[in-house]
């Protein structure tokens, strides 16, 4: 029950950032009507990257909170806050009713979700590598990235089949508020099992002891080997950060408006690499507590350098099946990163303040290589017109990960830091 809870939450989180990206062309009708479809677009993305900038605030606060009072009852409040925010977008007013106040009401729920956001990746891969135990943490917390797959897949889904089965007056008038609707129900079993799961043993110990830290995010910046693995904990995850929303969220709006695919079709695609990537981050995960962490982050970022730009090739040629085998392949280099890397991050900070700590940088690395990237890379294609930039930005990110990975001091194969 506690590792379900340690789950549930990364699944809602994830749920909620897959449906925004799917359903963008939508939204961008929706809330942001422009005589320039790419203008509408880039101001949707603009709206879904502003609340990441709001991410490093969620870590500290309820990173703070989870060293102080404990993982559990943060996660509680988390989980609350992410599925009663996402629910709400979907019954917002569009902008030919409510004018401008449908996009501010959209940004301030995103900037809600943003604060939730930020403080569960620290408290709930915390948890999970905490009741983990030795020997096995890789494989009990790759369940989390498992869980991110799974997620990321039922949006897909969900939005395929509305794609399927509405015209787009459909989906425009009403169609695009389900999926988000159906964040309020989940929520209802993530707050359930969340209250039933038990404490981290971790912090139960240090807090039996003592021992909790009364200023954590003042702790983790003022002692130098916490600053370094802080620092360690942004450029990591760039593959982490970057893959995931070049491929996940920026890729199905891509392939529509750049590539010409159908709507349906981009979704089939991001499908097709959720599900190859579910079972991708599985085996990772498990194969990382047997040759450690390092091989496979290094491994898997180099190797998305390598296959980067020939997969992204097959993207462009026009045909479903090719581009399926590259986002396929990319997906699977990006699985070993993902599977590994929230294990990585937790094991390089004692408990007292690993949830603030590894929250922080981890958002902070997120926002600013993540949140941004598909606004980022939607200005960078209509100023240069050139439909490589994903590619050249995925590759670039990997290298520099693959390059800190190897830098890294191996710690599958030690106890955590107490």
């Amino acid at each position: 029950m506690s590792i379900a809870g340690g789950l549930v939450g990364v699944f809602i989180e994830l749920y909620d950032n897959a449906v925004y990206g799917f359903v963008a062309g939508t939204l961008a009708v929706v809330f942001f009507p422009s005589g320039a479809p790419s203008t509408s677009v880039m101001l949707t993305f603009l709206a879904f990257a502003i609340p990441f900038f709001f991410r490093p605030v969620g870590a500290a606060v309820a990173g703070s909170w989870g060293d102080r009072i404990g993982r559990k009852r943060v996660l509680v409040v988390l989980v609350s806050l992410m599925s009663l925010s996402t629910g709400l977008v979907g019954i917002l007013p569009s902008y030919a009713s409510a004018g401008v106040w449908a996009p501010i009401g959209l940004v301030l729920l995103r900037f809600v979700q943003g604060f939730a956001m930020g403080g569960e990746p620290g408290n709930g891969n915390s948890f999970l590598a905490e009741h983990a135990g030795d020997g096995r943490r890789g494989r009990v917390v790759s369940y989390g990235n498992a869980a991110t797959f799974v997620a990321m897949l039922l949006g897909t889904l969900f939005a395929a089949l509305l794609t399927a089965v509405l015209s787009t007056p459909s989906m425009e008038a009403w169609g695009w508020r389900l999926p988000f609707l159906l964040a309020l129900p989940l929520g209802v079993v993530g707050l359930l099992v969340r209250r039933l799961s038990d404490e981290s043993p971790e912090f139960a110990e240090v807090e039996e002891g003592g021992k909790v830290a009364v200023s954590p995010l003042k702790e983790a910046f003022t002692t130098p080997e916490i600053r370094r693995a802080m620092g360690l904990t942004i450029v990591l995850p760039l593959l982490n950060s970057s893959g995931y929303f070049v491929l996940f969220i920026y890729m199905p709006t891509y392939m529509k408006t750049e590539m010409h695919f159908t709507a349906l079709q981009g979704l089939l695609v991001t499908a097709l690499m959720l599900a190859v990537g579910t079972f991708a981050v599985l085996w990772a995960g498990r194969l990382s507590d047997q040759v450690g962490r390092k091989k496979m982050l290094s491994t898997s970022a180099f190797g998305m350098v390598v296959i980067g730009f020939p997969c992204y090739w097959l993207l462009t040629r026009g045909s479903f099946a090719t581009a399926a085998v590259g986002a396929v392949l990319m997906a699977v280099c990006f699985a070993g990163t993902n599977g590994v890397m929230q294990v990585t991050l937790a094991e390089l900070f004692p408990t007292r303040v690993r949830t603030v700590a590894y929250g922080v940088g981890y958002n902070l690395g997120t926002a600013i290589f993540g949140g941004a990237a598909p606004l980022l890379i939607s200005a960078l294609i209509a100023s240069t017109g050139s439909i490589w930039i994903p590619a050249i930005y995925l590759v670039l990110t990997s290298a520099v990960a693959g390059y800190t990975a190897l830098r890294i001091r191996e710690t599958a194969f030690e106890p955590l830091k107490r």
